[in-house]
This record gives structure tokens, C-alpha cells and sequence, in this order.
């Protein structure tokens, strides 16, 4: 099992969901907005030395199918100065091909998107935490990729969902593992 978190890091929720993944010695890939890195460097520290993937996750969280491919692939070129990482997810989940190829120059060779087969919705203020809860354990399979976000905007729902998810998933064997890359 993939557990991911966007759009981080964020000064408390990224430190609190570092702890929670701690008591079930679980690891993550943060995928972290370069504006973020830049404000919040002591944080995006931690997720390094907890052991943690990270990846680009642009510098400002451009929708792609709304910016330039010009000023697109400039967001994502500038996060990768900050974030070490051949990791890429595009913001929305959404990408389009002519981006995929320009990505490798942005990135490097080895750049490859990751995306999700499960969406907790934490971010939806018309989700509730329980609902965030079944999304997440009623789409779970050996394998998959569970998409959280740490962010204020997801705060209510995975402060509620994270801690469930975690223990229920153990309880049925899964170990949570970072995405190599």
C-alpha cells in the first residue's frame, strides 16, 4: 500500500501526520508544492529524515490544462530546484501528453508521474470524515495508491480519516510503503 499526501509541507498537519505514520512505522511519499519547501523548510526536513519519498509537485500548484505549456513547465522546472525527486504529480490529476514529454526536460530523464487508484476526497468540504474513511477502505487493494492531502483545506477530514486508515489496513497486513523513484 502507497500512502501520498499533497500539497504540503504545512507547519502543523505535516508534523502531526509524520507522528501518526511513526506509531504504525509507516512511510509515505509527500508530493510538495515548491512554495511551500520555501516557506516551510524545517518541515519538508523532517519528511526527509523520517525517511520519506518526496516528489514535485509543481511550485504553485498550476492547473495544466489551464496554464501555458510555457509557464506549466516553468512551475514544474522551479520546484525541482527545491525538491530532489524524479517523482512528479500533476495538480488535479491531471496532465496532458505534450506536458509527459516536456516533463523530462524539466526533470530529467528518469521523471515519472505518479497518479492514484484511491481518492480519500479529505479536501471536499461536502465529504464527510466518515465518508473519507469508507472512500479509502472500501477502494483499497494490495498495491494501490491512496492520495491524502496536508493541507488546512483536508485538515478536518484527515485528522479523522488518517489514524482509522492506518489501523485498519495494518490490522489486515498491509504494509505502507514509499513510492521508489
Amino acid at each position: 500500500m502507497f500512502l501520498t499526501f499533497d500539497d504540503g509541507p504545512h507547519p502543523e498537519i505535516t508534523p502531526w501526520v509524520l507522528s501518526e505514520l511513526d506509531k504504525y512505522n509507516a512511510k509515505a511519499s509527500f508530493f510538495c508544492l515548491g512554495k511551500n519547501v520555501v516557506q516551510y523548510p524545517f518541515v519538508y526536513q523532517q519528511i526527509l529524515e523520517k525517511g520519506h519519498a518526496v516528489g514535485n509537485h509543481t511550485y504553485n500548484h498550476l492547473n495544466g490544462w489551464k496554464e501555458s505549456s510555457v509557464e506549466y513547465i516553468k512551475d514544474i522546472r522551479e520546484a525541482s530546484f527545491l525538491i530532489k525527486s524524479h517523482l512528479f504529480r500533476p495538480p488535479y490529476g491531471r496532465i496532458k501528453m505534450n506536458h509527459v514529454k516536456k516533463l523530462k526536460a524539466a526533470m530529467g530523464e528518469e521523471a515519472k508521474v505518479i497518479m492514484w487508484d484511491v481518492l480519500s476526497a479529505d479536501y471536499d468540504e461536502h465529504t464527510s470524515p466518515q465518508q473519507c474513511v469508507k472512500n479509502v477502505l472500501s477502494n483499497t487493494r494490495a498495491g494501490s495508491i491512496i492520495v491524502f492531502h496536508d493541507s488546512d483545506k483536508a485538515k478536518k477530514n484527515l485528522i479523522h480519516a488518517l489514524p482509522v486508515v492506518l489501523k485498519e489496513l495494518q490490522e489486515k497486513n498491509y504494509m505502507f510503503k514509499k513510492i521508489d523513484g
